[in-house]
């Protein structure tokens, strides 16, 4: 497994690399580079824990960070990095997990499918892989695992300016974990899917910043 993030660490340094060497090439449109963040909740499937072990229905917080790249104006990647908190139901045995992520996504401008919305919006596909690293605290702080994942989500974008929008994000994490055995691997880890609800920012790196609006 180690192997495997290592690789993936190298192809993501490769590719925000490539995201910096382009960002000359792209001062006249604010569009093409940008910086994401994001503060909200999350929701993690009951399937995930082991027997008794059972997480809050709605969890904060949720902060997410990225940057985003169009290599075209509907066609774009981004690297981001995703970190929760979650912690048990009453009743239930005690226990908190930190569940932190990162993911290399492909990205698709659909706002021409939303056509009802106002010209001032948009709406933006996004999908793929990436690694999820959990932490239990409290008693279980040795128990920690790690794993593929899989993600998709869609935001909805509002225009500030040329350089700066707002935007709630919908995202269904997929943990790609075999079921886990709580005597060798401990208990109060986490190995299911997790949906979170954000809102945040995205601010331009590229374009004319010296520019009248």
């Amino acid at each position: 497994m180690s192997l495997i993030f290592n690789n993936y660490h190298k192809f993501c340094v490769v590719l925000c690399m490539s995201f910096f060497s382009g960002y000359g090439n792209s001062q006249s449109d604010t569009s093409t580079f940008k910086a994401q963040f994001a503060v909200g909740v999350n929701m993690p499937s009951s399937n995930g824990f082991v027997s008794n072990f059972e997480a809050n229905s709605i969890n904060f917080p949720t902060i997410n960070l990225g940057l985003q790249y169009m290599f075209k104006p509907l066609f774009g990647a981004k690297l981001d990095f995703g970190y929760n908190r979650f912690s048990n139901l009453d009743n239930t045995p005690e226990f908190k997990v930190n569940y932190s992520r990162i993911n290399l996504q492909a990205v698709v401008n659909a706002t021409k499918l939303f056509v009802f919305l106002p010209e001032n919006m948009g709406t933006f596909v996004h999908f793929g892989p990436g690694f999820s690293m959990i932490k239990p605290l409290g008693n279980y702080t040795q128990n920690n695992t790690s794993y593929l994942n899989g993600m998709a989500g869609i935001e909805f974008h509002f225009a500030i300016s040329d350089k700066l929008s707002v935007y709630l994000d919908s995202s269904y994490i997929l943990g790609l974990s075999d079921d886990f055995n709580p005597i060798s691997d401990g208990f109060g880890s986490f190995n299911g899917d997790l949906l979170t609800i954000t809102f945040g920012a995205t601010i331009s790196l590229s374009g004319c910043f010296y520019c009248e609006d």
